[in-house]
């Protein structure tokens, strides 16, 4: 949890709770007088996940003070001083105080409490555990003390292969394994949980976020791309040199370093190495490296030809009039200088007139007059819209906020065939002879009363006509990937609840299209947005289903696929799938956000440019 602003508590897991779910591996049923003295750090911490003395009382563990949080989950580590010979067993431990500690770094301390594993998220969460010691009764030995040098964190240390394969016995959980250091990156990390670690020199490979934490790589070459980040190509590439920084200085005292994807860390950064929900193995730094700006620029795209199409997707994320001007102008400024002033762009997160407010508003109107208004004075076309209100808190995000998707077009470049009368529940469909097809509503909801889109965006359908040509849009924003597990879960392979509705979308909007192309198959047909998935994902092999949608994204060599950036993996969120018809084209991944501490949005903007 960062030192300027905490996010909500994690739920502690105490023994009783996690015995009762089933959740720990290797947990025993020790009644709660059980204790064990003078035990040693290394015997907590044993040689799996979860403590062979979990639920028990110890009494007398010693250890030198190695770093002291003040904010969020209280507390401090100490650290045995003398390591036993087994690399798999950790000598560092987080002793939880839920209030501020009142040792310091240096001290020599003796320690009573209860092993308790910590699950940070909730006991639901699928996230590993803590080892640390609870309710504890503390003994300052003496001070002054050196604290024990730290394990450095390099290239040759973390090793190539992330996880072992979850026990089949187990659920799929790595709980129960014994640790292999030597082969797993995530043993390799929780071998040294609550361990004063360091890291030198190491390329930023995830901006500075609203939380005070950044990512850095300790492998500079692992699937780099030539902005600086690190590329998340498929299931089995999660990039073992990822680490997460954070402070143990409050904010107040000293502020967290601004840094954006690229820029180098510099010098020495060491702490304990701590667990957390958001993100895992995090280096609490005692001592912070200094950021060396690599000079990352914002990206712009080219300006299509006369007599090229250009259409883009952007997530504006929620997006409303409450929001300050200065976000409607920025925003405005990356349509016209870095997307070039598109003559299609559809938009996701524009929220209703009064934002997260619940008071059953859904109309959106004020919001894109706003948007459109600035970016006419930002030097821009004068866009017309088109749009769907949805039915009020249908359309999941935030309550009252109503988020939907809205086509912006160019009327001197693009116009709009506007079909029937759309509405929220009516569903448009493909009509039209052999040869030409036409949608029955325009805008017009891909099969809103499907399931698959309840609490969920319903995609927006569109006609364009560009010099004579009809082109078709289908703006999407999927189901988000909430609920899913960690790349660090217990679990390995992590649970990925969220796939399954995503799945269902992806499949109703490919039906839709091959009825497109059923009729016309030469027909111009786009399907863009924030898809949510990756490239390689089943919802993208969905959507592609019969070969009638290509991913653009894969137009670009691997190390260019990405749209956002999360916990130091550049990865891939929006696309640009085209239909057959559309034989040649550019495509562009706009980077003006993902890989920046100051976003406009937390997603970077797509483009494609073709002659239809």
């Amino acid at each position: 949890m960062p030192s300027s602003i905490p996010r909500s508590a994690a739920v502690s897991a105490v023994v009783a709770a996690a015995l009762a779910a089933g959740l720990l591996a290797g947990s025993t049923s020790a009644a709660a007088d059980d204790s064990a003295t003078g035990t040693r750090v290394h015997d907590i911490q044993g040689t799996t996940r979860v403590s062979p003395l979990v639920g028990k009382q110890v009494t007398g563990v010693t250890g030198i003070v190695t770093g002291v949080r003040t904010y969020g989950s209280r507390g401090f580590w100490i650290q045995d001083p003398e390591a036993d010979a087994n690399p798999a067993t950790s000598e560092g431990l987080f002793v939880f105080t839920s209030s501020v500690p009142t040792v310091a770094v240096g001290d020599a301390v003796s320690v009573n409490g209860t092993v308790t594993e910590y699950v940070p998220g909730g006991l639901n969460s699928g996230n590993q555990s803590l080892t640390q010691l609870s309710k504890p009764a503390i003994t300052v030995v003496s001070k002054g003390n050196a604290v024990p040098a730290p394990v450095t964190i390099a290239p040759w240390s973390v090793p190539d292969e992330y996880t072992p394969e979850g026990d089949p016995a187990a659920g799929g959980s790595i709980n129960g394994l014994t640790l292999d250091p030597e082969t797993y990156a995530l043993d390799y990390y929780e071998s040294l949980e609550g361990t004063n670690v360091r890291v030198g020199t190491s390329r930023v490979v995830g901006a500075t976020d609203p939380y005070s934490e950044l990512w850095v790589t300790v492998k500079p070459w692992e699937n780099r791309n030539w902005r600086g980040g690190t590329v998340y190509g498929s299931y089995e590439s999660q990039n073992t040199g990822r680490l997460q920084i954070q402070s143990l200085t409050p904010i107040a005292q000293q502020p967290f370093p601004k840094a954006n994807v690229g820029d180098w860390l510099k010098g020495t950064t060491e702490g304990p190495l701590d667990f957390n929900q958001f993100g895992g193995y995090t280096l609490t730094a005692r001592t912070l490296g200094t950021v060396e700006d690599n000079g990352l620029e914002r990206e712009s795209t080219d300006k299509q030809h006369k007599n090229e199409l250009a259409v883009a997707t952007y997530n504006v994320e929620n997006l409303d009039p409450t929001d300050p001007q200065e976000k409607f102008d920025a925003l405005a400024k990356a349509v016209v200088g870095n997307l070039a002033s598109p003559d299609i762009l559809a938009l996701e997160e524009i929220q209703d007139n009064n934002g997260a407010k619940n008071d059953g508003t859904v109309a959106a109107d004020q919001t894109v007059k706003k948007f459109t208004d600035a970016i006419v004075a930002a030097g821009g076309p004068a866009y017309e819209w088109r749009s769907v209100d949805p039915q009020n808190n249908k359309d999941g995000g935030e309550p009252g906020g109503n988020i939907r998707q809205v086509f912006l077009f160019n009327p001197e470049r693009v116009s709009f065939t506007d079909r029937a009368a759309a509405d929220e529940t009516s569903a448009t469909a493909v009509t039209g002879s052999k040869g030409r097809a036409a949608l029955t509503v325009s805008p017009g909801r891909i099969d809103p009363a499907n399931t698959a889109w309840d609490s969920s965006r319903k995609p927006l359908a569109g006609e364009f006509v560009f010099r004579g040509r009809t082109v078709f849009v289908i703006a999407n924003h999927f189901g988000s990937k909430g609920g899913d597990e960690s790349i660090v879960s217990h679990h390995q392979p992590p649970n990925r609840s969220s796939e399954a509705k995503r799945l269902l979308q992806a499949q109703a909007v490919n039906a839709f299209v091959k009825d497109i192309v059923a009729l016309e198959k030469q027909a111009d047909v786009l399907v863009v947005g924030d898809i949510n998935d990756f490239e390689f994902s089943g919802t993208t092999e969905a959507l592609t289903d019969g070969d009638v949608l290509y991913p653009a994204v894969k137009s670009l060599p691997r190390s260019e696929r990405y749209s956002y950036v999360y916990q130091g993996n550049s990865q891939v969120l929006d696309q640009i799938l085209t239909s057959p018809g559309v034989r040649h084209f550019e495509y562009d991944s706009v980077h003006i956000n993902a890989e920046f501490a100051d976003q406009d949005s937390d997603h970077d903007p797509q483009v494609v440019r073709f002659r239809p």
